[in-house]
């Protein structure tokens, strides 16, 4: 019997995100993703190298490349429109675990108990459930600022609101990744090489 998730998880690139948004860079969903693991991976490394958390980055990596793939079937639903009342959240949460049972059906079954926890969004460690939830949170963040720097003033509102759901997580990691990681997302490469050049050694 052929099983067919990966085909599935693939067309993640297939699915934008922004829908109602005026981008000046397309994203998509597999995009996403990446980026999410991306930052998951340096919050864990700063919780557990800086902060002395008893974390593993690699654990929580993982989660983040699985986070949204139930939008192979539900799409990206805009935060505006999944969080304009409760009753349209709990019925898209239901959708959510609708799509995971799903996607889960076309994992081989030698495999599913593996995959389970990675399409249901549920890491044993609740400490990595919440660097997952910010590392989400902050790829959305540096989008904006991303796009802010190119003169796309459609993205200020929710920049500010990103920041502020953001600093309310009082996360030390996400501290930190603020002062010393996003400032480089409002450069442009050129700015950066010239950074890069100033702190070599003489």
């Amino acid at each position: 019997m052929a099983n067919h998730y990966l085909a599935y998880l693939y067309r993640l690139q297939y699915i934008e995100r922004w829908s109602l948004m005026r981008s000046t860079t397309p994203e998509n969903v597999a995009e996403h993703s990446y980026h999410v693991a991306l930052i998951a991976h340096a919050l864990g490394s700063i919780a557990r190298e800086i902060f002395k958390r008893d974390i593993n980055p690699d654990e929580v990596v993982t989660y983040a490349l699985f986070h949204d793939a139930t939008e192979v079937f539900t799409g990206d639903i805009p935060t505006p429109v999944k969080h304009h009342n409760p009753h349209i959240l709990a019925n898209f949460r239901e959708i959510e675990a609708l799509a995971a049972e799903r996607l889960l059906a076309t994992v081989p079954l030698e495999l599913r108990e593996s995959y389970r926890p990675l399409l249901n969004r549920k890491p044993v460690n609740p400490e990595l459930d919440k660097i997952l939830k910010a590392a989400d949170l902050l790829d959305a963040y540096l989008k904006c600022i991303s796009e802010m720097s190119a003169g796309n003033r459609e993205f200020a509102t929710a920049r500010r609101q990103s920041e502020e759901k953001l600093r309310k997580l009082d996360m030390p990691e996400v501290e930190w990744f603020l002062t010393h990681l996003a400032p480089g997302f409002e450069r442009t490469i050129d700015e950066l090489a010239e950074i890069e050049q100033e702190d070599l050694p003489l």
